[in-house]
């Protein structure tokens, strides 16, 4: 039995820029899928819809940012800095440092662990671009020089990926398995030390590379696992199935077609595919469109007649059944409740 059907074609692993989805379809062959399946996840990895802030702060300061559904990060051209998380307690980032958090937790940036309170309405923010704002604030104490960004995740761009991460990495801890981020590192501290006209848009360019290369650092790193996502997209059968329905959602896919993708028979794949995964093929798939009619119901006001066309579907009430039955919610619930697109605000 095929698949449930909505007619949808897109690229899952594309990252938000702040627009809707490019939903036009195109054909699906095995050809398209390549053998690496984790670079199918990471090939179109960019930091679009991203805002930035070079920030100068004079101790003693300190600045909360709350929890948010962004990747965020921090480097530090030049401290003193601490960085306060509630799973790591404080760690001091030294000059040259970046700290990842790939789920936007809580936390807080200081001068010192002991400076309470929030320094952020003694700062001047000076917007420098459409994306980029200077953050000054002014004293006599010992000057920290910091980039700081946050970037929103596409529509199920990455989502299995990132929530299997810790809550927080430090560029340090993995430079040495990459031999490219310690000179990014150190050219992002010469750039933050000296900026210069377009100091800016070089340092975002730079942090766009060197999240990506982080989040690929932490992959090739983390210890070979026999089940989850990530022992999926490993695997060199399943893999390519996995990433040819992130790829194409909205496909017609069967279980021998994506057997066939795989390389197997449709009994080995799909018993494979559920001991590795904890679920069957076509129960995952529709966890994976009913993810993405949530993001289309946040977007933009549509209604679920539109999202459903969107999707598909042949009619409102057959969508309705499907993502009921997968979220437990109805989709008219969703649509008045969902906050919307979330605002890109590193914090300042």
């Amino acid at each position: 039995m095929p698949l449930k059907r909505p007619r949808l074609a897109c690229r899952t692993f594309g990252i938000y820029n702040g627009q809707m989805p490019d939903y036009s379809s195109r054909p699906s062959s095995a050809s398209q899928i390549p053998m690496d399946a984790l670079s199918e996840v990471l090939q179109d990895f960019h930091l679009s819809g991203v805002n930035y802030g070079r920030c100068e702060l004079r101790h003693p300061w300190s600045i909360a940012f709350p929890q948010q559904k962004l990747l965020r990060f921090h480097f530090v051209g030049q401290g003193p800095c601490w960085i306060y998380t509630e799973a790591e307690g404080w760690q001091e980032l030294r000059d040259g440092d970046l700290a990842l958090l790939p789920q936007g937790i809580a936390h807080r940036l200081a001068s010192a662990p002991d400076v309470v309170g929030d320094s952020l309405e003694g700062c001047q923010v000076t917007k420098v671009g459409s994306n980029v704002c200077e953050v000054v604030r002014e004293g006599t104490g010992a000057t920290s020089t910091l980039f700081c960004g946050s970037m929103a995740l596409g529509v199920c761009a990455l989502n299995p990926l990132i929530t299997l991460m810790p809550p927080i990495i430090k560029g340090c801890d993995v430079a040495g398995n990459d031999p490219v981020v310690r000179p990014l590192l150190a050219a992002m501290t010469a750039e933050a030390a000296q900026p210069q006209m377009g100091s800016a848009t070089i340092l975002s360019r730079m942090a766009d590379l060197l999240t990506a290369r982080l989040i690929r650092c932490w992959v090739n790193c983390t210890g070979a696992s026999t089940t989850g996502w990530l022992a999926a997209i490993r695997d060199p059968h399943i893999g390519r199935a996995l990433a040819a329905m992130h790829r194409d959602p909205g496909h017609n896919w069967t279980v021998e077609r994506l057997a066939s993708l795989a390389g197997q028979s449709r009994s080995i794949f799909a018993e494979r595919f559920s001991a590795v995964l904890g679920e069957g093929a076509a129960h995952y798939l529709a966890r994976l469109r009913m993810q993405l009619a949530r993001e289309l119901l946040g977007q933009n006001g549509l209604s679920v007649a539109e999202v459903a066309t969107r999707l598909g579907y042949d009619s409102e009430a057959s969508f309705a059944r499907a993502f009921k039955r997968i979220t437990n919610v109805s989709p008219g619930v969703v649509r008045r409740t969902i906050p919307g697109r979330t605002d890109m605000n590193f914090g300042f």
